[in-house]
This record gives C-alpha cells, sequence and structure tokens, in this order.
C-alpha cells in the first residue's frame, strides 16, 4: 500500500506537497498552455505566464486562474526544489 500524499494549496495557486519518497518542494504552475483556436485548427495561447487562484483554499474557485479563466491543468505544472538544499554563498578563499 503506497502511503497517502498530503497537499496544501497556497493563495497564489502554488501547491506544497508532503510525501516522504519525493522532493518535499513546492509545485507551481506556470504559463498557460490552452490552445483557444483548437476549434478553427490553429494554435493561439492567451499569453498567461503564471496561475493565480481566484478563490479560497479548498473551494472550486481555487483551481480557476484569475488571470485567463483557465482551469488549473492547462498550466504547466513545475516543482521547485526545496531552497534550503541550495546554498549559493561562496566559503572559498582569494588567491592572491
Amino acid at each position: 500500500m503506497r502511503p497517502q500524499k498530503e497537499t496544501k494549496t497556497v493563495s497564489n495557486g502554488s501547491v506544497k506537497r508532503s510525501d516522504h519518497h519525493e522532493n518535499n518542494g513546492v509545485v507551481k504552475y506556470r504559463e498557460c498552455r490552452k490552445n483557444h483556436a483548437a476549434n478553427i485548427g490553429g494554435y493561439a495561447v492567451d499569453g498567461c505566464r503564471e496561475f493565480m487562484a481566484s478563490g479560497e483554499e479548498g473551494t472550486s474557485a481555487s483551481l480557476k486562474c484569475a488571470a485567463c479563466n483557465c482551469h488549473r491543468n492547462f498550466h504547466r505544472r513545475e516543482e521547485v526544489a526545496n531552497e534550503s538544499y541550495y546554498d549559493c554563498s561562496s566559503n572559498s578563499s582569494t588567491r592572491k
């Protein structure tokens, strides 16, 4: 039996996942990929760059983008690594 994954939607539409077997990072939804010209055989996207939830967490409106009015599934999903793993500080000494 697989462990249950717990998800928590953040106010900007990002989803924080907690799973002991996978990366404990944050899932963000980026640009909208909905093809608005599919019914006439073309390809046109609306230019929405990032999903923004239009409602409160736990409601059906939280799955609808406030910018483009599309469902969250049309937006490209990206798992962002936990920033604590990547330390950009430099400990190297300077040479003369």
